[in-house]
């Protein structure tokens, strides 16, 4: 949907500002289900709540194979919502992986969820590349395949054992903070601002890419789709150390270096509209959110008790997509207004407000500056309930 979301608009769209809308809807359906998909799984547990979203991508794919047939601009914009509705389910995975290990090995356990990200950072552009033509509609292919996927996704989940911690504690309950105590704590401030600036910056400048890179500069298809594949791949490729570096440097220096590698990005895009530029750019862009991301998810598992969690990430996820879902919404509107090199100028701001807050928190978020502590040796998954 990341590559072909904005294609397929740009050709559905009634006006040209409208190309990236399918884009941001999908964010948008992420923002408006992430509080009722933590509470789901709060209520029914993990396994039932990733299977529901499985079924509804399934749909959700089905129908943009239709949109795109149908040439329904509104129909492909729904489509691409309930793919969205599918992500906020989607996110609840590197919880339940925190879940599953002892909190020392959270952050590890985290990375190895994220690493699935670089198969699907291949396989998506491949998948909207060579199955373009498969139907009589350019592109309607794709989505009937990716409905397939979410079928063997949804098989898989079937064989899901449920994380100990996979349910709210309701012995807890006597214990519950007010949330207003909860999201002002310093450690979630400085986790969902972590987060929501990953999130934020990278939706900007990522939805607007193809449209900038293909339909505005005329850069071909093909090297549209490898500057998305190294760039979803460098979002989830550093996984396989990022764990490791965040318990050897603590999560308050790894969001520091991801500041850094967002600032690079803006530079480079502010800089030219050369291929090269799209493709480092877009390179440090996707490992820049790997460190935010990341650090903030671990920051977030220190921020609540056990049976408050679910309220916690409800309301992380809320603010994140959110935020998320507005950058999608006004990049391809900003991209026709001011261009490529004036929209990265424009995405500064949040990296700025972000490290700010790092610098103005520091020593105030317990142990977000140290080493996890070392251990033996990793944890045995826990036995199934």
């Amino acid at each position: 949907m990341v590559f072909v979301g904005g294609i397929v608009g740009a050709g559905l769209a009634p006006q040209p500002g409208l190309s990236t809308l399918p884009v941001a809807a999908q964010v948008v359906g992420t923002a408006v289900a992430a509080v009722p998909a933590a509470l789901l799984m709060e209520r029914t547990g993990r396994r039932a709540g990733f299977l529901s979203g499985a079924l509804v991508g399934c749909g959700a794919m089905l129908l943009a194979m239709y949109a795109v047939g149908a040439g329904s601009f509104a129909l492909f914009c729904a489509a691409s919502a309930l793919v969205g509705a599918n992500g906020a389910f989607m996110q609840q995975y590197r919880y339940a992986a925190a879940e599953s290990v002892a909190p020392a090995y959270a952050s590890r356990a985290i990375a190895v969820v994220l690493m699935g990200g670089v198969a699907g950072g291949v396989l998506g552009p491949e998948i909207g590349r060579r199955a373009r033509d498969l139907l009589a509609e350019p592109y309607a292919g794709g989505f009937l395949v990716m409905a397939g996927v979410y079928v063997v996704v949804a098989l898989l989940l079937v064989r899901l054992r449920e994380p100990r911690a996979a349910r709210g504690d309701a012995a807890a309950g006597d214990d519950l903070r007010p949330l207003r105590v909860l999201v002002t704590q310093p450690a979630f401030i400085l986790a969902a601002a972590a987060a929501m600036t990953a999130y934020m910056v990278m939706s900007f400048i990522m939805t607007a890419t193809p449209v900038s890179m293909h339909v505005l500069d005329g850069h071909s298809l093909d090297t549209t789709a490898v500057v998305i594949q190294a760039h979803v791949a460098a979002m989830y490729l550093p996984s396989l150390a990022t764990g490791v570096i965040v318990d050897r440097l603590g999560t308050w220096r790894v969001v520091l270096i991801g500041i850094a590698l967002l600032a690079g990005c803006i530079a480079l895009g502010a800089g030219g509209h050369g291929a090269a530029a799209y493709g480092i750019g877009l390179a440090l862009l996707g490992v820049g959110w790997n460190f935010l991301f990341l650090g903030g998810t671990v920051l977030l598992t220190q921020a609540a008790r056990p049976a408050e969690r679910f309220r916690v990430q409800a309301a992380n996820d809320f603010l994140v997509f959110g935020v998320q879902a507005a950058a999608s919404l006004g990049a391809g509107a900003m991209l026709y207004r001011v261009g490529w090199q004036n929209l990265n100028l424009i995405a500064a701001a949040p990296v700025v407000v972000l490290l700010g807050l790092l610098l103005g928190l520091h020593g105030r978020v317990p142990g977000a500056a140290a080493p996890a502590p070392a251990s033996a040796a990793p944890p045995a998954q826990p036995a199934a309930d």
